[in-house]
């Protein structure tokens, strides 16, 4: 499972809306892609649900989810915080065991493990 938290969902809730998008079928999609210096990197964005996504429920708002992606996120939650570097959203993963110095790529335990969550 993927749940926001209190701040991550009205900041969706925001966006959504700006967007004039049909909360029954778009959310924030959370999947992982290779690069970084330490291997995965989080690629946030808004999109419509797709046939093939795992989708989570929170806060009446849907979490997108590739198959392939899930294994690296699962857990996880969506916050959005405001501070001197700028303001976004950031994802709290209990699968990272490493993580670069800028905070933008990380790494997970080897796959067999982090399928096994």
């Amino acid at each position: 499972m993927i749940t926001f938290s209190e701040k991550g969902a009205e900041k969706v809730q925001e966006f959504l809306s700006a967007q004039d998008a049909d909360v029954d079928t778009h959310g924030l999609r959370v999947g992982v892609r290779g690069g970084g210096c330490s291997g995965f990197q989080y690629a946030l964005a808004f999109d419509q649900q797709r046939d093939e996504d795992e989708v989570f429920m929170d806060h009446g708002l849907r979490l997108l989810v590739d198959r392939q992606s899930l294994p690296y996120v699962r857990g996880a939650i969506v916050d959005y915080v405001e501070g001197l570097q700028g303001a976004g959203f950031k994802v709290e993963n209990p699968n990272v065991v490493a993580a670069c110095g800028c905070g933008s790529s990380f790494q997970v335990a080897d796959e067999e493990a982090v399928s096994a969550v």
